[in-house]
């Protein structure tokens, strides 16, 4: 390739940026899955994994962790936990959303 050429290819490049933009990757819906009665702090975890497969699992180890405690060490319900983790997930969803621009429909 002579000097001038990639330049040219950037050039190129560019171009076809400008005529075919990169689509925005829509960000995946939540996955229906109801709770079931009698569910445990765990399976609770991994249903709402489940339910929200776009959001990094490794973020959210910490608070995930943090909850499970409340519920062995504390004593903290099940239940409770469950409600306040079934909101923790939503919020990280809506903040991923927020995050990737997909707000317009919400």
């Amino acid at each position: 390739m002579d000097d001038e050429g990639p330049s040219a290819l950037l050039e190129y490049a560019e171009f076809l940026v400008q005529r075919h933009p990169l689509a925005k990757e829509p960000v995946s819906t939540p996955v229906d899955i109801q709770r079931p009665a009698g569910e445990s702090v765990v399976g609770a975890i991994k249903r709402l994994s489940m339910t929200y497969p776009m959001l990094d699992r490794q973020a959210l180890l910490h608070e995930t962790s943090s909850f499970m405690m409340q519920h062995m060490m504390q004593g903290r319900a099940a239940m409770e936990v469950i409600d306040d983790l079934e909101i923790y997930f939503r919020e990280q969803y809506e903040l991923h959303r927020v995050k990737q621009g997909d707000v317009a429909d919400s």
